[in-house]
């Protein structure tokens, strides 16, 4: 209890300054809260923060450990078809089982069967999971990879515009970053540092990062497909985002529907856990015990999270950039970049990932770190989003020159921050973004461009949101090595201007 309470004053600290802002507006002209509004967002609050202190609290305890012990139990059998195919279905079920994809399949209801989506999707992250599993067994380059599949994505995103269904392309950018939500992140994350940790060698650092960055590409790769074989127009309904009076039925609502989605997601992790339990782990009581505590807290606080966010935020970031989008178009932007910089401290995952950066490199990359670059790469994402939504102009504007930087980048920096860059972009576009942010543009875009032009100009947010902590956490590895250079080459300069006596002195 007494970790508990800790990991809820750290969620506190996040999820504060969100919250702040939006009660400072609702006290200006700019935004109108009524009460009922205002006590919908407020319980939404007090969910959100005790769910992301019960949800990392669970991660620590069992997500982590359950994957790492996966990773290195599979690895240990010393059988790669075993351990391929084990994760292909690993990565296939999670990933149908995923609440966000549901709504994606939704979505894209009008031009093609959502079941078919659904499972693509599936085969696409159960694809790539393989493949970043392989990577680590025969020990490649993250960054040649990358660039092979992301040459591969532009290549059908130029057939998607010839096959006239450009519409479709902000959506399928946004599916890489929704499809790896909160629930598959953690244990991906840990079952890469299992497997890294028995077959790794000198490169182990970077190998254990870099699951996740590969099985963003599955899903774009399947709506892409899809996009390309078929036809008609894309049709998209805004979705009804008034609060309900009924304060407390429509919480009670929505945790029960919740909570049956997020059971069938952790319930695929967990059975997958207990037969390699029985077969090969063969884990003491009491570890597993631990871990069942664990996984109870991981429920629980996903069940609060999405259900704070889905009825206390959605509804309150729609009207938010509605009313915002009536007034300056620049405050507009600038409100895009100070929100970005803050949601990104309230993603449940994106702790996970800071606390694993700093344990695996031995605190060579620091959580002040990459905090500092998240928060400035997703501030930056949500400002470009609603330039995007004002001027209103094509997301390819922004995608193939983010994405070239970014793998130019890969070829300059140490392998270990690409890879943690990379990772980054899909662990930041959690169900805060898609929760909050989404609705926020959703919003503005038909304040300023009408409902017509949601498909195509809000649409996109969630694919920014991932592709600019590419850019950032790299830049940070270049600064690193710059830095390093230039005080090697002060030190050497200092030795070679010396004479003997202040040579035996400096030594």
């Amino acid at each position: 209890m007494k970790e508990l309470w800790s990991k809820i004053c750290e969620a506190l600290l996040s999820a504060l300054p969100i919250t702040a802002i939006v009660y400072v507006l609702a006290l200006t002209p700019l935004f109108d809260l009524n009460g009922t509004e205002l006590v919908t967002f407020s319980v939404g609050a007090v969910l959100l923060v005790v769910g992301i202190g019960m949800f990392n609290l669970g991660a620590d305890l069992a997500m982590t450990p359950m994957g790492s012990h996966v990773g290195a139990g599979l690895s240990r059998q010393r059988k790669l078809g075993l351990l391929l195919l084990v994760c292909f279905v690993l990565g296939m079920l999670i990933t149908i089982a995923e609440p966000d994809l549901q709504v994606l399949a939704t979505q894209v209801s009008a031009v093609m069967n959502g079941t078919v989506l659904v499972w693509a999707v599936g085969i696409g992250v159960g694809s790539f999971l393989m493949v970043a599993i392989a990577r680590i067994v025969f020990r490649k380059t993250l960054s040649n990879i990358l660039m092979l599949f992301y040459m591969l994505l532009f290549a059908l995103a130029l057939m998607l515009a010839v096959n006239g269904n450009m519409s479709l392309l902000p959506l399928a950018f946004d599916s890489g970053g929704v499809t790896t939500g909160p629930i598959t992140v953690p244990f991906i994350m840990a079952l890469g540092v299992g497997i890294s940790s028995v077959l790794g060698d000198k490169h182990s650092q970077e190998n254990s990062f870099g699951l996740v960055a590969l099985c963003s590409i599955g899903p774009i790769l399947a709506v892409l497909l899809l996009g390309v074989f078929s036809r008609g127009g894309m049709a998209y309904e805004v979705p009804d985002y008034t609060v309900s009076r009924d304060i407390v039925g429509a919480f009670l609502h929505t945790m029960g529907h919740t909570a049956k989605e997020v059971a069938i997601a952790l319930g695929m992790i967990v059975v997958f856990f207990l037969v390699c339990q029985i077969i090969f782990l063969k884990l003491p009581k009491r570890r597993l015990k631990k871990i069942a505590v664990g996984v109870s807290f991981t429920y629980l606080g996903l069940v609060l999270f999405l259900t704070g966010v889905n009825v206390g935020f959605m509804p309150i970031g729609y009207k938010l950039g509605l009313q915002l989008a009536q007034g300056s178009r620049w405050f507009l932007i600038g409100f895009g970049l100070v929100t970005g910089v803050l949601v990104v401290l309230a993603e449940p995952a994106i702790h996970v990932l800071n606390k694993q950066v700093e344990d695996v490199t031995s605190g060579f990359v620091t959580r002040k770190a990459m905090i500092c670059g998240l928060c400035v790469g997703v501030g930056a994402s949500i400002a470009l989003s609603m330039v995007r939504i004002v001027f209103d102009f094509s997301l390819v504007y922004y995608i193939i020159p983010g994405y070239f930087l970014s793998l130019a980048l890969s070829l300059f920096v140490p392998p270990v921050y690409t890879a943690i860059a990379f990772d980054s972009g899909g662990v930041a576009s959690g169900p805060m973004t898609s929760g909050f942010i989404l609705p926020l543009a959703i919003g503005a875009c038909v304040g300023l461009q009408g409902a017509d032009a949601v498909l195509r100009d809000a649409f996109g947010v969630v694919a920014l949101v991932a592709m600019t902590p590419l850019i950032t956490i790299q830049l940070l590895g270049f600064r690193a090595i710059v830095a390093d250079r230039v005080r090697e080459r002060k030190a050497m300069q200092k030795i070679l201007g010396a004479d003997d006596q202040q040579i035996i002195e400096f030594m």
